[in-house]
Order: C-alpha cells, then structure tokens, then sequence
C-alpha cells in the first residue's frame, strides 16, 4: 500500500484530503505544519507529501527545499497543494522542487492525476 503525509495547517483541509486518499487505498498521515512534516519524514518512509504552500511559520516552498537537499529523500514525490493557481506561480512551485501542482479545493479527479504511480 502506497503512504503519503498530507501537510496542511487548515484541519478541514486535511481531513478532506485525508478522506480521499483512503477512499483511493492509500495509507494517509496528517501534520499542521511544515516542522512536524520533516520530523515525520526522518522517522517513516513515505512514497509522496501533499504540501500546503501557505503554512505559518515553515512554508510549503522551504519544506519543498529542504527535502530536495537530503539524498535520503530523493525519490520522495513532492505535490505543492495550494488556492494559487497562477500559471507563474504554478512553475516557481516546480522551480522550487515540486513535482506536480494540485490547486485547492481538491476533487477526486484532479487528486488522481497527481497521485504516484
């Protein structure tokens, strides 16, 4: 079974994006924030993270960036999950290391075309 963190401070957000990776047979675990999410990734190993852009404290885009500058996370997929849907913003994301770009509100739909394979 595929695992992904899903990485979000807005709690309906996660839930939701909870609800539908299970609902696609992932195994799905939640953080608030940007911190516990690179404490969650030292101490489990996940095939991809939903990562909110805008989070207090840590963005997503520093998150994204440190991730890219461990090797033991090199083949992890990064999904920048945000409501800026901007065509310029869209490729800073994937400048930055993402790998895909998800814009908020998710459907099962568009969550699927970002799913790893």
């Amino acid at each position: 079974m595929k695992r992904i963190l899903v990485v979000d401070d807005n709690a309906i957000n996660r839930k939701l994006a909870m609800l539908m990776l299970k609902k696609r047979g992932w195994l799905a675990e939640e953080v608030d924030n940007g911190q516990a999410a690179l404490e969650r990734l030292a101490t489990e190993v996940f095939d991809g993270v939903l990562l909110d852009i805008r989070m207090p404290g840590m963005d997503g885009e520093e998150v994204c960036r440190r991730i890219r500058a461990n090797p033991a996370w090199a083949g992890l997929r990064l999904i920048a999950y945000t409501a800026h849907a901007m065509e310029s913003e869209k490729q800073r994301f994937i400048d930055t290391g993402f790998d895909m770009v998800l814009i908020k509100p998710i459907t099962m739909q568009n969550l699927e075309t970002v799913l790893p394979d």
